[in-house]
């Protein structure tokens, strides 16, 4: 059996990531050959954000300790892990999309080397007004956000670019293509 493939979605806050992969999981819920893996943050659920299991720091220092995590990281003052169920998932063949982050790529690609990168982009514009109709950051830090994503360098290594400024069906099917089993076992990878 071959072993399936870890599908890394990246993007700057603000550019549809989760409703993407809310769509994309809601498209693929009968296939068995695509799983949406959950992430484990030290931060409460939302009721619009992302579907995570919130941890406390305790929780998450004794997951980790017990090695737990198959990936983990920290950014904006919160730990994010990728449980190590993955590996298994992985190894029956299914493809595993995973939520990631820009900077910790370069370590996810050296653990999993046949990691296919997803990067959604957005245009500024586009950015800027979801930043503030989600109404988490200041002005200040809506600012900080464009800026970083502006100066946002992909790493080396193949990256599929996924434009997400028009409706969420469009970019949302384009993301189901490159994750379907079909597909996916079409394709090549650098």
């Amino acid at each position: 059996m071959a072993e399936g493939r870890l599908f890394y979605v990246i993007g700057p806050s603000g550019s549809g990531k989760d409703s993407l992969m809310r769509y994309g999981r809601e498209r693929l819920a009968a296939d068995p050959g695509v799983i949406f893996a959950h992430r484990y943050i030290t931060r409460p659920v939302e009721l619009h954000g992302e579907n995570h299991v919130a941890l406390t720091e305790a929780e998450f220092d004794a997951r980790l300790a017990a090695s737990l995590f198959a990936l983990h990281w920290e950014s904006h003052g919160m730990r994010y892990g990728i449980g190590r169920e993955i590996n298994l998932w992985l190894a029956k063949g299914c493809n595993v999309v995973m939520n990631g982050s820009r900077e910790y790529l370069p370590e996810a690609r050296r653990r999993y080397p046949g990691l296919a990168a997803i990067l959604v982009t957005v245009s500024p514009d586009v950015l800027a007004e979801r930043l503030r109709a989600r109404g988490r950051e200041t002005e200040d830090q809506i600012a900080r956000r464009l800026e970083r994503a502006r100066h946002f360098m992909r790493s080396e290594g193949q990256v599929d670019i996924l434009r997400n400024d028009g409706e969420l069906c469009e970019a949302g099917e384009r993301l189901v293509q490159l994750l379907s089993v079909a597909d996916a076992s079409k394709r090549a990878f650098a």
